[in-house]
């Protein structure tokens, strides 16, 4: 018997792994650098990459693979699963960069000042505890929403993680691990699926955040890469006892994966309710399918993705996630007037990203490297011993404990200077209160319309927080306007509303619709609402000032539809407000004062547009602009 022919037909077993052995599956760096690539550009990069959020739904996957992976091994080369040992590991690998992060932001946020100091010491609870998820789903904060940004919002997923990290292992130790092989993945299928079947069942169009943050209804990706990894445990690691057509099957069908992926980053966005009924569970599948091409040993594609940009990256995709973030939010706030959009919104951007580079590689190199080796005990008796070494260790030394002082100080004085609410919350409570007591008030007499004015008490205004900011304005320079506006509102909702005043009988001879802040809109929910109102009735479009993606869009569609029909006319806020964008709150959304005076004029200018068209010629004059002759 050849040598060959002894190898085909008694294979030589695996090796066991070493306890505590080094884990790599080459080209996961590469999966780990494409992903928080995504998500960075989704942040940093207006309108670039709609749904570079997915990025979070492969960290799931690979999170989930990895830690079944190393309990597994370590379970399959000791004979037991350490609990207290893995948890150790796992402080040691995220809580040394979280704390940095915590105590440098908060203390650049006090530095600041304003709005991002709100519900500050909330968020740092919610970092200190892994509950940031669930915190901000306890208070409505929306992760595609336009509310002002919470500076630590991006740890809402590793919440999910660390409650991974907690949970999933007892489960593996006292439960998993005492059923065959096949029976594992199987429960671990059937958990990803009652995740994913949560999410479609319970979401909310109008409200999503429920399903994103929730650990229960976004577990699904983490199961999958556990369910992945039950699978391909006992898997070959000799490429000679892989199946020829699998060997060359697999880089493929995994390179297609990614490719799905990365489309899917520029298709999908946010707001679509295909997103939460089965977008994300695809993401996790294809991620999936992903890394089983890279089990194949010797395949190229993971030679691809294991090249020195994307391991360099992906090593440190952790600090990069973190820091991305806080910074961009900090820069935003620091520069309110800096434009979000087009070239300049790029730059700010760039800047963020250059920022968040620098110092996620200073925290892999200083913090997180040094104190996963040695772990908590011996990097504090180093550091402790500081005396015993040169000079320049003690300089080092001495500085660095300056600088944790300065920024413990820092935070807790940014917590303690927390505003309460936002300049937005009070001039949105303000616009609410105004609209209350004007609904609550007799009628007041209000002057004659002329032929050349409209009064408040011919129009209906329908709009999103931005109208409600405007509100109190808007009552003082148009009497008897009716208002109805509501966060977070939009432009769908509009046929709705409208109905419902037709059959009050509330509807007034002018509509103001001012609903392109919060997502795009359609021409079609355009022709519902004016098919609705009837051509006896006049119609003001407001164009949307928002750093958003959907912004031109939305504009666009706006002024093609005013330009369409006569007695349509358009209330150009986005070209008015241009020259004015510091007069807005550092959301460049919302204002007070000057820029609530601004948004006014702007409507009162294309409403005196409107009592300016030439009487129609017939009866279908109205529907459509005269044809040039």
């Amino acid at each position: 018997m050849t040598p060959a022919t002894q190898n085909r037909s008694t294979p030589t077993p695996a090796p066991k792994p070493e306890p505590g052995a080094a884990f790599r599956v080459n080209g996961l760096d590469g999966i780990r650098a494409i992903a928080v690539v995504l998500v960075i550009v989704f942040h940093l990069g207006p309108g670039a990459v709609v749904g570079g959020y997915l990025g979070v739904d492969v960290f799931f996957v690979v999170s989930g693979f990895l830690i079944t992976t190393l309990l597994l091994r370590e379970r399959e080369a000791s004979g037991r699963v350490r609990l207290g040992a893995f948890w150790a590991r796992r402080a040691r690998r995220l809580l040394p960069a979280l704390a940095v992060l915590v105590l440098v932001c908060s203390t650049a946020a006090y530095l600041v000042g304003g709005d991002v100091l709100v519900g500050l010491g909330r968020q740092v609870l919610g970092a200190a505890t892994f509950s940031t998820n669930w915190l901000l789903v306890a208070s409505g904060s929306g992760y595609f929403g336009d509310g002002m940004p919470e500076l630590f919002r991006n740890l809402w997923s590793l919440a999910v993680e660390e409650q991974f990290y907690l949970v999933w292992p007892l489960l593996l130790v006292l439960v998993l691990l005492r059923m065959p092989a096949w029976l594992r993945v199987a429960l671990a299928a059937l958990l990803a699926a009652a995740s994913a079947a949560a999410m479609w069942l319970l979401v909310d169009p109008a409200a999503t955040d429920r399903v994103y943050y929730g650990t229960d209804t976004h577990a699904f990706g983490l199961a999958i890469g556990a369910g992945l990894a039950f699978a391909a445990v006992h898997l070959p690691t000799a490429a000679a006892r892989w199946p020829r057509a699998i060997r060359a099957g697999m880089p493929p069908l995994a390179a297609l994966a990614l490719a799905g992926l990365i489309a899917l980053a520029f298709l999908m966005p946010g707001d679509a309710l295909v997103t939460f009924r089965g977008g994300l569970l695809l993401v996790t599948v294809l991620t999936a399918v992903a890394i089983a091409g890279l089990l194949v040993p010797g395949g190229w594609l993971g030679r691809l993705l294991q090249t020195a940009p994307l391991r360099w990256v992906g090593r440190r995709s952790y600090g990069l996630y973190l820091w991305h973030w806080p910074v961009f939010v900090l820069l935003a706030a620091a520069l309110p007037a800096w434009p979000r959009v087009g070239g300049p919104g790029w730059a700010l951007g760039g800047i963020a990203a250059a920022v968040t580079v620098v110092a996620a590689a200073l925290s892999y190199r200083f913090v997180e490297q040094p104190i996963r080796r040695a772990g908590f005990g011996a990097s504090l008796r180093r550091f402790a011993g500081w005396w015993r070494s040169s000079w320049r260790t003690a300089v080092g030394a001495g500085a660095v404990t300056v600088l944790v002082l300065a920024a413990g100080t820092g935070s807790v004085l940014a917590i303690a200077s927390d505003p309460g609410a936002s300049q937005t919350q009070l001039q949105v409570e303000a616009g609410q209160q105004a609209i209350a007591q004007a609904q609550s008030a007799p009628p007041s007499p209000t002057p004659s319309a002329s032929a050349t004015a409209l009064g408040g008490d011919q129009i209906s205004a329908i709009g999103d927080s931005v109208t409600l900011a405007a509100a109190p304005e808007l009552e003082a320079q148009l009497p008897g306007i009716a208002i109805d506006a509501a966060v977070s509102r939009q432009m769908s909702a509009a046929p709705g509303i409208v109905q419902a005043e037709l059959n009050d009988g509330t509807l007034r001879k002018v509509v103001i619709l001012a609903l392109g802040t919060n997502g795009p809109i359609q021409r079609s929910t355009l022709e519902q609402v004016r098919a609705l109102m009837g051509p006896q009735r006049d119609l003001v479009l407001v164009t949307t000032q928002a750093p958003r993606g959907w912004t031109d869009g939305v504009n666009a569609t706006l002024a093609a539809f005013a330009r369409s029909y006569r007695n349509v006319e358009l209330a150009d806020w986005h070209e008015v407000v241009q020259p004015h964008l510091g007069e807005l709150n550092r959301d460049q959304i919302h204002f007070g004062g000057a820029g609530a005076r601004l948004f006014t004029g702007v409507i009162h200018e294309a409403l005196q547009r409107l009592t300016q068209l030439p009487p129609p010629r017939d009866e279908q004059d109205d529907l459509s602009l005269p044809v040039p002759v």
